[in-house]
């Protein structure tokens, strides 16, 4: 895999894929040993464990369709599959940043609200809407095809813009989970993006578009939110960046699909 100055030997990118996985899900992977290797320089391969999670939640709709179930208990049970593989990691993002957000004063108290491992009214209520959104598209489809090429595009597309938001974003701390990731490169986001974005085509092309367009306007309106709240950007803002960008790619399958 080359991209200006990003070269990765075949066994780099397995190692890379391997740390995603052990990063993003929690799949009782082995223990590896990655040699020092940065979170931030492999988050290129985030959208490869999007992809093992979509795949995981349209086998989960597939087996409940198989068995009889409706569209709506066959969702339900997608999402607690992809909630479970990945251990609720950006779900708890987007609660600390609700809470955050919504009820710090200053940038100071905005930041110990998102380390609180309390959740709030805030956090309570974005949680509640973004599981209903993400139910309610995933309702729409009634084959398990359908499905399938949503939560693919969904998972990996939400997970592609990770880098191009840390390397566009400084740290909003000194320490903690995006201090400690390390920087990531142009190269790199660019990578992550580009292999993020190509399972949108499952949508098809006016869908993909679509899709790509949408997730530049809250890519750009959330990076000027995180900018004018916490002057930068955290895990949970990444967190919940995921949330809102896998949001979106539902919402246009539901329409692209059905």
């Amino acid at each position: 895999m080359k991209l200006r100055n990003l070269t990765l030997s075949p066994r780099q990118v397995l190692d890379d894929i391997a740390l995603c996985l052990v990063f993003f899900t929690r799949l009782p992977l082995a223990v590896l040993d990655f040699r020092g290797r940065s979170l931030a320089a492999a988050i290129w391969a985030a959208p490869v464990a999007g992809l093992v999670v979509g795949l995981i939640g349209a086998i989960v709709f597939a087996t409940a369709e198989r068995f009889g179930l409706g569209m709506g208990p066959a969702a339900a049970l997608a999402l607690v599959s992809t909630v479970l593989t990945t251990g609720c990691l950006h779900e708890d993002g987007l609660s600390d940043v609700a809470d955050g957000f919504g009820g710090g004063k200053s940038r100071g108290r905005k930041l110990d609200i998102m380390r609180d491992s309390r959740i709030g009214a805030y956090g309570a209520a974005a949680l509640t809407l973004s599981l209903l959104i993400r139910w309610s598209a995933l309702s729409e489809f009634v084959e398990p095809t359908q499905a399938l090429f949503a939560l693919i595009a969904a998972h990996t597309a939400s997970r592609g813009v990770l880098g191009a938001f840390m390397h566009l974003l400084p740290a909003a701390r000194s320490e903690g989970l995006s201090a400690d990731a390390g920087t990531v490169s142009f190269e790199t986001a660019i990578a992550g993006a580009v292999v993020g974005a190509i399972p949108l085509l499952l949508l098809g092309l006016g869908g993909a578009v679509f899709a790509l367009i949408l997730l530049g306007l809250l890519f750009a309106a959330f990076r000027a939110l995180c900018l004018n709240q916490i002057d930068g950007q955290t895990g949970d803002t990444i967190g919940a960046l995921q949330q809102l960008s896998e949001i979106a790619v539902l919402l246009v399958a539901s329409v692209a699909l059905s």
